[in-house]
């Protein structure tokens, strides 16, 4: 059944859509393309509001010798054009990112499914909510105190502070106590005192890797992928083969990841990618997880993307069955 889809994707990926299996959405789109969908993309710059609705200049993508195009000419449309929205911009989650995502309040999104709904990703910050899930957190604390943060390393002895607001693990420091430039890295952090930073207890199993738990909707699914520390580094960093590896969920992550699925579902954030060390979630990513589609096929000689489109494709007929019948935009 053919969709009209629009994914608002990141400026990077936009500059470097073609050939570029490392990234979620390129898998997403070709998929949908192959699938009979027509599918456009912009960037965050490209959405806007005028007479009080919100629009886009997008540009309309294809599919030809198994890889994905975009036609450099963009055209304007309201949002509520189009049946799907994906909203998958990276981080920096800044004053551009929040003011995107304020757009979203003038589409209908009954008319409009929004994967993920961009005003409840503005409401929902990756570290910071991880303790609506206290008891699957590591200890924590949120603050811009420099005493606050002192006294919380001092207490744990080793712990891990992280911005609020970017990805990829940019930012982030593994501090210990007694270290010489604690005083320094918190003070330039936290700005001075004035900006909130999450500081997290360290865990040893760090050393290990994260896990990436997948989430759809309300689904948990059963592949995932380690992500181990990078070389001289004590975090995955480096986007390469040999920083990854296969491994399995535990009863308890699974049963802890579908809990937190069912209460991310419920606020329009439909897919997640949560991070994982010994049964506790460092972080849930809403803003663009990245499913690693290439290399779960290569670890599990699958393909991936097959299991993700039917989810989504799941999914997106629930949305628009309407008393028994499908509702489309025309």
């Amino acid at each position: 059944m053919s969709r009209n889809i629009l994914f608002v994707i990141d400026e990077t990926e936009l500059k470097y859509f073609e050939f570029n299996d490392l990234v979620t959405d390129f898998w997403l789109i070709k998929e949908f393309l192959l699938r009979g969908n027509k599918v456009s993309v912009c960037v965050k710059s490209d959405l806007f509001i005028e007479n009080s609705q919100g629009k886009v200049n997008s540009r309309e993508a294809f599919y030809k010798d198994n890889d994905i195009y975009y036609r450099k000419e963009q055209k304007k449309f309201l949002i509520n054009d189009y049946d799907v929205v994906f909203f998958r911009p990276d981080p920096p989650v800044d004053i551009n990112y929040i003011n995107a995502c304020y757009v979203f309040d003038f589409v209908d999104k009954e008319k409009t499914f929004l994967i993920n709904n961009p005003c409840e990703v503005k409401n929902f910050n990756e570290k910071f909510h991880v303790n609506l899930f206290n008891e699957y957190a590591p200890e924590n604390i949120v603050t811009s105190s420099e005493e606050l943060i002192m006294n919380f390393i001092s207490e744990k002895e080793e712990a891990i502070l992280k911005p609020l607001n970017r990805c990829f693990g940019s930012g982030v420091y593994y501090m210990k106590k007694n270290d010489n430039n604690l005083l320094t890295i918190i003070n330039t952090m936290t700005e001075g005192g004035k900006t909130p930073v999450m500081v997290q207890k360290y865990l040893p199993e760090a050393k290990e890797g994260d896990k990436r738990v997948l989430i759809i909707g309300q689904t948990v699914l059963d592949e995932c992928i380690q992500k181990l520390p990078g070389d001289n580094n004590f975090k995955f960093s480096v986007h390469q083969d040999k920083f990854f590896k296969s491994c399995n969920l535990t009863l308890n992550e699974k049963i802890m990841a579908q809990k937190i699925a069912c209460q991310l579902s419920e606020r329009g954030l439909y897919l997640a990618g949560l991070d994982v060390i010994n049964e506790k979630v460092i972080e849930i990513n809403v803003t663009s997880p990245c499913y690693f589609i290439r290399e779960i096929n290569q670890h599990y000689n699958i393909k991936f993307e097959n299991k993700i489109m039917s989810c989504l494709e799941e999914m997106i007929n629930k949305h628009f069955l309407k008393d028994g019948v499908y509702a489309f935009n025309k």
